[in-house]
Parts: structure tokens; C-alpha cells; sequence
């Protein structure tokens, strides 16, 4: 027997080092085709039941479609923007909230923006916040280099039909019966003011919160907020295997997608619509719809 020549000898079922090379190419090359190609525009409907205390009898079943990060851009299609409009009417909400980031930078695509807003409807009507792009901000530190652009969006979203929520509270009204629906300016644009939307604030009453950031959870301090819907993170937008959500940093990978539990308040952290690189894996795009339920 040579025994010089066994000890050359692969262990019987291990592919040799070129094979297993051309297998982990292969897979990474498949999975960035699928990140590219398929995963950007391959909408997801998440429907989630929100048990909230003291609920109105008259607001049990209450239907919230949530769409945020719509990042209205060169890159994003019309199609796949109107595909989106049309997945959230058909879920008959009986009212829609939007949380920011309407276009991707600048003031070129308003009015694509303004078009897709203004193709939904609601009964008891369509309420948005305003994002970090649509202050043409990019990061914590609120530097922005359109200085004008939140105004001239909001603007633009109001001549559409939706109710763009300022620091400020509304009633929803179900007879003689009462939900809070709240809207906070965007955290990192440093005019977020939960003083000024919780002025009038009845702790008795439920309250939903719309907020860009899911951070702007953290600045409660104990006011009252049931269900609070943001976006922004784009869950990630990529959740490779084995590195997680690698865009997002730790404190934001605590919010990071979906349902969460802090303190008192349920929040909700969707995923968006859009994109700034047109790149997802393992975070699909989605609509959510999100029911009220007395607890």
C-alpha cells in the first residue's frame, strides 16, 4: 500500500476545493440576480390584528392600510408604483396612512408622487407624515440641501387629498365614538414635536402615531400611543445569510421590520415600497394592513 499517496486522499462525500469554489459562486451569483431582479419590486401584503385598550366598540375591525418609502425615483416604475396603489385600495381600508420618504431626492418627481397619492381613497380619509428625503436629509445630524423641499411636498400630497399630519392630532369619528390619529415631522429633520401633537391629548382615548423614524418611539415618555406605524429602515433592504441586516446599525437593527412590543406601544416598522439601490433580499416590499381589536 503507498502510504505516502492516501494521505492525498479526499474524504469520501467532500467535493474537491474547485467544485465547492464553483458551488458558492454559483449560489452568490444566483442570490444577486434574485436581490437585483426579482426581490425589488416582488410586493408582499402583511396583515396583522392590533389589540388596543378601551377601543370603541364602533372602532373593533377598524382597517389601517400602511404604505411608506415609496422613494419616487428614476429607478422606480410606474407599473410597479401603481401595482402598490392598487394592492392597498383592494384591501378596502377604512383609512390609509403614509410615513414619509414620497420621492428619493430633489423636486423633479413631485409630481409622480402627487399622481400616486392621489389615487387613494379611504372613508374616513388619507393621512401622511413627512420623511428624512423629503427634507432632503440623509442623516442624523438634519444638514439638508433643499431647504424648501418638505414644504413643497407637503404641499403637493395636500393637493392630492391627504391630510399631511404636522406635529399634530385628529379625531377619527365613528359616530359618538373617538380614535386619536397623531403625525410627527420626521426625527432627523429637528422639527419633530411630540409636545405640539400630544397638546391635545386624552389619555382615555386610544391613539395611533404616525412617525418617519421607529426611533421616535424612544421620545414618548410615557404619552399614550397604541400603535405607532413608521418606516425608513427599509427593513435592511438586505438580510444576507450568515450577516444579517448588514445597511442598518445596532441600534436600528432593534427596529429594524414588522411588529415590536416597547413599553405600552405596539410599533410597526414596514419595509416600504421603494428603493435608493435597487437591491433587496430577504426584506420584500410590502403593504400592511393593520385591524384594531379591543383587547
Amino acid at each position: 500500500m503507498n502510504r505516502s499517496g492516501s494521505q492525498h486522499r479526499r474524504r469520501p462525500g467532500r467535493l474537491p476545493m474547485s467544485r465547492r469554489w464553483a458551488h458558492w459562486v454559483g449560489r452568490n451569483l444566483a442570490r444577486w440576480h434574485y436581490a437585483r431582479h426579482v426581490e425589488p419590486t416582488w410586493l408582499e401584503v402583511n396583515r396583522l390584528r392590533i389589540p388596543v385598550r378601551d377601543l370603541p366598540a364602533a372602532f373593533d375591525g377598524f382597517r389601517i392600510v400602511h404604505l411608506t418609502d415609496l422613494h419616487i425615483g428614476p429607478k422606480l416604475a410606474s407599473a410597479y408604483l401603481d401595482e402598490a396603489i392598487d394592492c392597498a385600495l383592494a384591501e378596502q381600508p377604512d383609512v390609509i396612512a403614509l410615513t414619509g420618504d414620497y420621492i428619493h431626492k430633489g423636486y423633479r418627481h413631485l409630481g409622480r408622487a402627487a399622481h400616486g397619492v392621489g389615487r387613494l381613497r379611504a372613508p374616513h380619509g388619507v393621512f401622511a407624515v413627512l420623511g428624512n428625503h423629503d427634507y432632503s436629509v440623509r442623516n442624523a445630524l438634519g444638514i439638508r440641501r433643499h431647504r424648501g423641499l418638505h414644504r413643497a411636498v407637503a404641499e403637493a400630497l395636500h393637493a392630492a387629498g391627504a391630510r399631511v399630519l404636522r406635529n399634530e392630532t385628529i379625531a377619527l369619528r365613528r359616530g359618538h365614538s373617538v380614535v386619536d390619529l397623531a403625525g410627527v415631522d420626521d426625527l432627523w429633520s429637528r422639527d419633530c414635536d411630540l409636545d405640539a401633537a400630544y397638546r391635545s391629548h386624552d389619555a382615555a382615548r386610544p391613539r395611533v402615531l404616525l412617525a418617519h423614524n421607529p426611533r421616535t418611539v424612544e421620545r414618548l415618555d410615557g404619552r399614550r400611543c397604541d400603535l405607532m406605524l413608521s418606516g425608513h429602515t427599509h427593513g435592511g433592504q438586505v438580510v444576507w445569510p450568515g450577516l444579517g441586516r448588514v445597511a442598518l446599525g445596532r441600534r436600528a437593527r432593534a427596529l429594524a421590520a414588522g411588529l415590536y412590543r416597547f413599553d405600552q406601544s405596539y410599533v410597526y416598522v414596514n419595509k416600504g415600497v421603494g428603493f435608493g439601490w435597487r437591491i433587496r433580499f430577504g426584506a420584500r416590499p410590502e403593504v400592511a394592513v393593520l385591524t384594531l381589536t379591543r383587547a
